[in-house]
C-alpha cells in the first residue's frame, strides 16, 4: 500500500524553480531515503508534504490525506523533525513533551513522556529550559516529540544532526525497528553511508529533478555503493 505519492510536484520561488515534475511513491514500510546536494529540493519536497508549503503544480497525498486541502489533518497522522526547528525556548524539556502530549491527545501521556525521557537520557535534564539545552539535547527532544505518539508515518529532515555516536546507533536501531512493525519513513540526508545502511530504497534529487529512484540494494549493486552512486548521478546531471 503506498503511504506518500506526488504527482508532478513543482515549486517556484519567483524565476528559482525549487522543484520540477517530482513523482515520488513510498510504500508502506520503506525507509525512504531522499539524498541529493545542498539547494537541491529535499527540505522544500519535505515540507510540501507535510503541509507546510503549497506547489506551484501538482498533487501530493499522505496516507490518502491531501497536505494542501488539509494541512492540519496531515500533521495528525505524522510524526515530523525538521532540519533546524527546536523546541520552544521557554519550555522546559518535560513541558515540551508535556505540550506535544495535549497536543497530540496521547493517553496514559506520563508513560510516554517518561520513556522518551529515559531512551534519549533526558531525566536529569526534564526542569532546563530549552535555550539552555545542548543542541544534541534539543535534537533528541525534537525526535522524542515526533516519535512519542507512534505515528504511522515520519518526516525527517537530517534526524542525527548533533547527535554523538551512541545516540546515532540507538536511533538507527529505532527507526529499524519501526519500519519492520509496519511504519513508514521519508529521511531527508547527506549522510550517504547511514542512508545505505538502514535505508530500504532511496531517491536522488538535484537541480530540483529526480535524478534516480531505486532499492538501494539495487543502486548499490550497479555503482558499488551510494556514495559512488551520488558522485557520479549528481555530476552528470549537474554538467546537463
Amino acid at each position: 500500500m503506498s503511504v506518500i505519492q506526488t504527482e508532478n510536484i513543482s515549486k517556484r520561488f519567483g524565476d528559482f524553480s525549487a522543484l520540477k515534475d517530482v513523482n515520488i511513491t513510498v510504500d508502506e514500510g520503506e525507509l525512504f531515503g531522499l539524498c541529493g546536494p545542498n539547494g537541491a529540493g529535499k527540505t522544500t519536497l519535505l515540507r510540501i508534504l507535510t503541509g507546510q508549503l503549497v506547489p506551484s503544480e501538482g498533487h501530493a497525498s499522505v496516507l490518502g490525506t491531501d497536505p494542501v486541502k488539509e494541512p492540519i489533518g496531515v500533521k495528525r497522522i505524522m510524526g515530523i523533525v525538521p532540519e533546524v526547528e527546536s523546541p520552544p525556548s521557554y519550555l522546559t524539556a518535560y513541558e515540551f513533551l508535556y505540550f506535544v502530549s495535549k497536543v497530540r491527545k496521547i493517553e496514559a501521556s506520563e508513560g510516554k513522556i517518561r520513556k522518551w525521557m529515559d531512551f534519549f537520557d533526558l531525566t536529569e535534564n526534564e526542569g532546563v529550559v530549552c535555550r539552555d539545552l545542548s543542541k544534541g539535547n534539543r535534537q533528541k527532544l525534537m525526535l522524542a516529540g515526533a516519535f512519542m505518539h507512534e505515528p504511522r508515518v515520519l518526516f525527517l529532515d537530517e534526524p542525527l544532526i548533533n547527535l554523538d555516536p551512541l545516540y546515532q546507533r540507538k536511533v538507527k536501531d529505532y527507526l529499524s525497528g519501526y519500519v519492520k512493525k509496519g511504519g513508514t519513513i521519508f529521511m531527508c540526508t547527506h549522510l550517504l553511508e547511514m542512508a545505505e545502511k538502514i535505508c530500504s530504497s532511496v531517491a536522488i534529487i538535484n537541480g530540483g529533478s529526480i535524478v534516480v529512484r531505486e532499492g538501494i540494494d539495487q543502486l548499490v549493486g550497479e555503482f558499488g555503493s551510494l556514495e559512488d552512486a551520488f558522485i557520479s548521478l549528481v555530476g552528470k546531471s549537474g554538467s546537463r
